[in-house]
């Protein structure tokens, strides 16, 4: 008899549990018990003094409404609109004012390990060097895409995206904030070894709007970090080779390298790097339409090229970064010597310095300073440049 009891009570809880889960409203369970709100403030004020330019200053506020739901059959959504505000619409600083989607799309979580999503969505390659969301500017690039990315293989990631539309940084309306693509991006990375992290990409860029954009770029990365004692040092290597895509007017082949070595000690660090993207004798260089350029070669932008990232006659960057962390601030000094890979041409030198401290949780402030100077005159980047930024963020 007890053992009957037992049974039956065990049965009805059994029973209880299926009703109970049967009740359950899955969209009610996606949609909202599932899903996540998340709200970001970007407060900034940036100062601009160019020689021989009045000098130009301008606060924005930047608020961006993240949505995702839960899964549901394994598919999920997410929404991300911004907002930004802006004190002044100066043509030195690449903030302005609009509302818009900054990323809308459906995901769906495939077997072994597979991702994909359709929409307009974020796509961050290894560094950004090639592909990238300018994530420093009030308005991030994102992309209209399909991308699949597969981690079956532990320590391996393949990646696969086609790009239809690129939403750049620049306002609305402005005839520069959308260029039409027919883009494929290929990406590999290896991260099963103690010593090297490895990445392989194949990048085929066909810009519909703009021709001379259009490339294909095939290229090989290593990074690692070896430990002795208390000292970590850490290394990159890279090098891809472009040549003309699409319907790009230009035929060239142009060549792109990077070495880099550093030390770690505690809260230290130094860095020296080499990087060249390279020119074809003068007729072209490579270029980098998709990167973050904010991030390499100087935070002055000096060498933005109309959204290239290079000219025809190559940059050749060789830097020193240093790093520390006191007491909870993240500290951060650069110094840049720009020189052309062909021509002879003493494209300048820039310094400059960071600092970062997050608190409470949800805080961050920021301020950074950069100058630029040295340049031979006569070339549309000659001009001497000091730009100060000063940031707070809420994230919430």
């Amino acid at each position: 008899m007890k053992l009957h009891a037992l049974s039956l009570a065990v049965l009805a809880s059994l029973s209880a549990s299926a009703l109970a889960t049967e009740s359950v409203d899955p969209l009610k369970k996606a949609f909202i018990d599932d899903s996540q709100v998340k709200v970001q403030f970007r407060l900034r004020y940036e100062d601009v003094d160019l020689a021989d330019v009045d000098q130009q200053n301008q606060t924005t506020l930047r608020t961006r409404l993240t949505y995702q739901t839960g899964d549901i059959y394994k598919l999920f959504a997410l929404a991300e609109v911004d907002d930004v505000r802006s004190t002044d619409d100066e043509p030195l600083i690449a903030d302005y004012e609009y509302t818009q989607i900054n990323q809308a799309f459906i995901g769906y979580r495939g077997p072994a390990n597979t991702l994909a999503q359709y929409g307009r969505q974020r796509i961050l390659l290894d560094n950004q060097r090639f592909v990238g969301g300018v994530g420093f500017r009030q308005n991030e690039q994102t992309y209209d895409a399909f991308s699949v990315k597969n981690t079956a293989v532990e320590g391996l990631t393949a990646y696969y995206a086609y790009v239809n539309n690129v939403n750049r940084i620049f306002p609305e309306g402005s005839g520069k904030d959308e260029h039409k693509n027919k883009t494929h991006l290929v990406n590999v990375n290896y991260k099963g070894l103690d010593f090297v992290k490895l990445s392989g990409y194949a990048y085929l860029i066909d810009n519909v709007n703009v021709a001379a954009f259009s490339t294909d770029t095939y290229g090989l990365r290593a990074t690692g970090d070896i430990k002795l004692d208390q000292l970590k040092f850490n290394y990159e290597a890279e090098y891809a080779q472009q040549s003309e895509g699409g319907d790009n007017p230009v035929s060239y082949s142009a060549p792109y390298y990077k070495l880099g070595a550093g030390v770690n000690f505690d809260a230290f660090g130094a860095k020296v790097g080499y990087e060249v993207l390279g020119s074809d004798d003068g007729k072209a260089g490579f270029i980098t339409p998709l990167a973050t350029l904010h991030a390499f070669n100087g935070w002055t932008d000096k060498f933005l090229f109309g959204g290239k990232g290079n000219w025809e006659n190559g940059i050749v960057d060789t830097h020193v970064i240093l790093t520390a962390k006191v007491a909870g601030l993240k500290l951060l000094a650069k110094y840049h010597k720009f020189d052309s890979d062909y021509g002879d041409v003493d494209m300048g030198k820039e310094w400059g310095v960071s600092a970062t401290y997050p608190f409470a949780q949800h805080y961050s402030l920021g301020v950074k300073y950069a100058s630029f100077s040295g340049a031979d005159a006569g070339y549309a980047f000659s001009n001497d440049t000091d730009k100060l930024w000063l940031t707070f963020q809420a994230n919430y």
